[in-house]
């Protein structure tokens, strides 16, 4: 059985803060923290190179609100500038055609001044998120095909479809959103025994993950030869 495994996406704006009645500056700030439809800077997992859309309807009000998001910079977890916890706390969020919008109030604490500073002067332009959800293109949460494009070698790129996230588990701000590399993919292939150009391998893989990675190459590889 295939474990779900954790993700990042991240996406460009656009990220404010909102005005206040008055004309001023408020504390709060919102953005979108996915987008439905659209299509992914080409990441590279297992050594294969694909395009990643998030399908409108992944994820539901009732899937949010029963995750533990914490609103973060950067991912790091001592950075937290908000939190909802099944579906109660400072942060909120709504989901539309677009995707999931977020919204929540800088703490009046000096990292909350710093992500208002940042988001303002347009430092911080956009967000990511951490997910997961089952590889196991027979639940229905995934699915793949092929994109049409070739990498640099000549081999195909695929699109990988999600059609239902998980869990989600974290919201976060990002100053180049549009080209992050997908850091926990990498820390998660090392894992799995696979060595990235000029990255040692950190930690022996286990039979479950060397199974897992088989797996998705069988699946790819059968999408590819359809």
């Amino acid at each position: 059985m295939k474990e779900p495994i954790r993700r990042e996406i991240a996406f460009a704006g656009p990220l404010r803060v909102r005005e206040a009645e008055d004309g001023k500056r408020s504390r709060t700030i919102e953005g979108y923290a996915l987008l439905f439809g659209v299509r992914s800077r080409m990441l590279c997992d297992w050594y294969d190179a694909y395009y990643e859309v998030l399908e409108p309807g992944c994820v539901t009000r009732e899937t949010l609100d029963a995750c533990d998001i914490k609103m973060t910079m950067f991912h790091n977890r001592e950075k937290i500038l908000a939190r909802s916890n099944m579906g109660v706390g400072t942060l909120s969020y709504e989901i539309d055609d677009k995707g999931v919008l977020f919204r929540f109030e800088a703490p009046n604490s000096p990292l909350g001044d710093e992500a208002l500073e940042a988001v303002s002067r347009g430092d911080l332009a956009g967000c990511s998120f951490i997910y997961s959800t089952s590889e196991d293109t027979s639940k229905g949460c995934v699915s793949y095909e092929r994109s049409g494009e070739k990498d640099q070698w000549g081999n195909d790129i695929l699109l990988r479809r999600v059609h239902r996230i998980e869990t989600v588990y974290d919201f976060t701000l990002a100053a180049d959103p549009a080209y992050t590399e997908t850091s926990v993919t990498r820390r998660e292939v090392e894992e799995a025994g696979v060595s990235l150009p000029g990255v040692p391998p950190s930690v022996q893989p286990d039979d479950a993950w060397r199974r897992q990675v088989c797996e998705m190459r069988a699946e790819r590889d059968r999408v590819v030869k359809l």
